[in-house]
């Protein structure tokens, strides 16, 4: 009997996908790779691998330096001590206006009490401008942690493509800032590096230079101009572009009604107001008694008398310095008292506050009475006596 034999093949779907299904695979590889990639990055920079990574000693104690301020004892600030021509003067949190902080937290960072150092929906936002929307200035991607980072460790960029890649560096730098500092602390690292132009580097500086006021006695369309200048202190200058400076201010104030710390009327009330400044520009606050200013550096940088730097014939003024360096608290006070790491202190970098007792009154009233009788009477005299 025959057997029926029947030939035939398994039913199976086409080898080949679809288009459709090939796009799909395509767009998840490419999702693939890129989130791998940037893993990589961050694996890469938090070693150390790529761009420049601070230690974390460097995070705990950023190296700055800050002018030394003298104060009258009728707590006027009489003239301060800087290295360079940048008359930075360290001021706390506690001393900053609150219409300050409110400005500052409503223009570049709302979400800054809620986030780590990288807000991730305002990244967002950036790049949907910036690719989707072609958008040169999306602005909004940097939080003020990411903008302390940048002015700490970043060095500028030359060119679009090495700012691209400084920004991965600057979030792991801004997520290790949040570990090692406050948000308090944050803001007021941040506005104490800002450069306002004018040698005014620093909050204190800017509100001296500005307004001759200090951060604390700032109302609120004053502090709103400042945070303004926070964008680009060249273009948004007061001195020299008014209107437009005056346009930022009011865009902050906008800010600020937005976001509730301002009422409507509040706002459109102070955007009516020009900017009105008190302009004083100076690589130091105007000097007082300049010969006090040279004795008290002088005195406070004083070295340990040493018999070796004397001069055969200066037997009593080594006497006389090493009596002053035992008694005299203030006789080489930088050199007495170290600094955590060990150092001596630097007036001129280590941002003292020096309390007198010169009474900046008496001071005005006493160099006023010099002027007018050397530049007056006395010089007259001199040129007559000259003459016969």
């Amino acid at each position: 009997m025959a057997k029926k034999i029947t030939t035939g093949s398994k039913s199976t779907k086409g080898s080949s996908q679809s288009p459709k299904q090939k796009i799909v695979r395509t767009m998840w590889t490419i999702f693939g790779i890129g989130v791998a990639s940037l893993l990589l990055l961050f694996a890469l920079i938090s070693v150390g691998a790529v761009g420049y990574l601070p230690q974390i000693s460097e995070l705990e104690n950023p190296i700055d330096k800050y002018a030394s301020q003298v104060i009258s004892t009728d707590n006027e600030l009489l003239f301060t001590y800087s290295q360079s021509d940048d008359n930075r003067i360290f001021v706390d949190y506690s001393d900053l206006s609150p219409h300050l902080i409110d400005a500052l937290i409503a223009t570049e960072d709302i979400r800054y009490y809620s986030h780590s150092g990288i807000d991730f929906i305002s990244v967002g936002r950036a790049v949907v401008k910036t690719m989707l929307l072609n958008r040169e200035s999306s602005g909004g991607g940097s939080t003020i942690t990411q903008q302390l980072a940048k002015q700490l460790y970043s060095p500028r960029a030359s060119n679009k493509l090495q700012r691209v890649f400084q920004k991965p560096v600057e979030w792991v730098i801004a997520a290790k800032l949040e570990r090692y500092y406050t948000k308090d602390e944050i803001i007021n690292l941040y506005l104490n590096k800002y450069d306002f132009n004018y040698n005014a580097v620093g909050i204190e500086s800017a509100a001296r230079t500005y307004f001759n006021k200090t951060p604390k006695e700032l109302n609120t369309e004053e502090s709103a101009m400042l945070i303004g200048m926070l964008k680009n202190s060249s273009l948004y200058n007061p001195v020299r572009r008014p209107e437009v400076t005056r346009d930022r201010r009011n865009v902050v104030l906008s800010q600020m009604e937005k976001y509730d710390y301002l009422s409507r009327q509040e706002a459109d009330s102070l955007k009516q107001l020009p900017v009105n400044i008190d302009f004083n520009r100076s690589g130091h606050v105007d000097i007082a008694a300049p010969y006090y200013r040279q004795h008290l550096a002088k005195i406070m940088m004083a070295k340990k008398p040493e018999r070796k730097n004397y001069a055969s014939w200066q037997n009593q003024q080594f006497k006389e310095d090493s009596l002053a360096w035992a008694d005299d608290l203030l006789y080489g006070w930088c050199n007495k008292n170290k600094k955590a790491d060990g150092s001596s202190y630097d007036i001129y970098t280590d941002g003292l506050k020096i309390y007198s007792t010169l009474d900046s009154r008496m001071q005005r009233y006493a160099e006023a009475a010099v002027k007018e009788h050397m530049g007056g009477y006395l010089q007259e005299q001199f040129f007559r006596e000259k003459k016969g």
